[in-house]
């Protein structure tokens, strides 16, 4: 499913990564694994998550570091960073906290409380992929019944628009580029031209003012599109 949440699983521990694994994609995310810091960093750096789930203690690189270079870099400091630990310490909890992890979890740990977190890191990210309603301006988006409204109005969208304008809606005035719209709404694994995203935006515009009122969306020549 291509507005499938992704999360970057970090841990070191075979069986401890495959048990979070199984859980994590029972729970509907696609999960990306990575065994140590380095390789961390590397798919950090190829394909950036909705969400990264990160033990301390990791060989090469340790959690702390990794944790620490993604909160330096701009381009991934707004993700959500879950720190697993078996350190159960306060002064080590804060030393997590003030790396920039944004929870802190203690092993051993509840699976379903540490899916739980999660879920509630990816609403504040991505609230469209957990059913939230999204709003900007007279526009209204309601992920759990699909539906989409413009000045109380209702406007017929395609799969692949309703993705679109619901990335959009998440991050009002961000400039997506076209292969970030490719990654969020098509998927990493389906090559699609980047031609297909100006077809699909088209349709999006012509849907959104069916009604008349102004095109939302905004063509930033040479990055991208936005809304707003």
């Amino acid at each position: 499913m291509a507005d499938q949440p992704t999360v970057l699983l970090v841990e070191d521990e075979p069986a401890q990564r495959e048990v979070l694994a199984y859980n994590l994609e029972a729970e509907g995310f696609e999960v990306i694994r990575a065994e140590d810091g380095e390789e961390a960093l590397l798919l950090l750096g190829e394909a950036p998550p909705d969400v990264v789930l990160l033990d301390w203690m990791l060989p090469n690189v340790s959690g702390i570091e990794v944790c620490r270079r993604l909160k330096t870099k701009p381009e991934t400091r707004s993700i959500p960073v879950i720190m697993i630990s078996a350190r159960s310490e306060e002064v080590d909890r804060v030393r997590g906290l003030e790396t920039g992890a944004d929870d802190y979890v203690v092993k051993p740990y509840s699976v379903v409380e540490l899916m739980a977190r999660v879920r509630s890191q990816l609403r504040r990210v991505r609230p469209a992929t957990v059913g939230e309603r999204l709003e900007y301006e007279d526009i209204i988006l309601d992920a759990a019944t699909h539906r989409v409204t413009r000045d109380e109005k209702p406007l017929k969208l395609g799969p692949t628009e309703f993705r679109l304008l619901a990335t959009f809606m998440e991050k009002p005035g961000r400039v997506f580029s076209r292969d970030q719209l490719l990654d969020r709404v098509w998927g990493r694994d389906i090559y699609v031209d980047t031609r297909t995203v100006d077809v699909h935006i088209g349709r999006l515009r012509k849907a959104l003012t069916v009604h008349g009122g102004d095109d939302p969306l905004r063509t930033v020549r040479g990055a991208g599109y936005a809304l707003g």
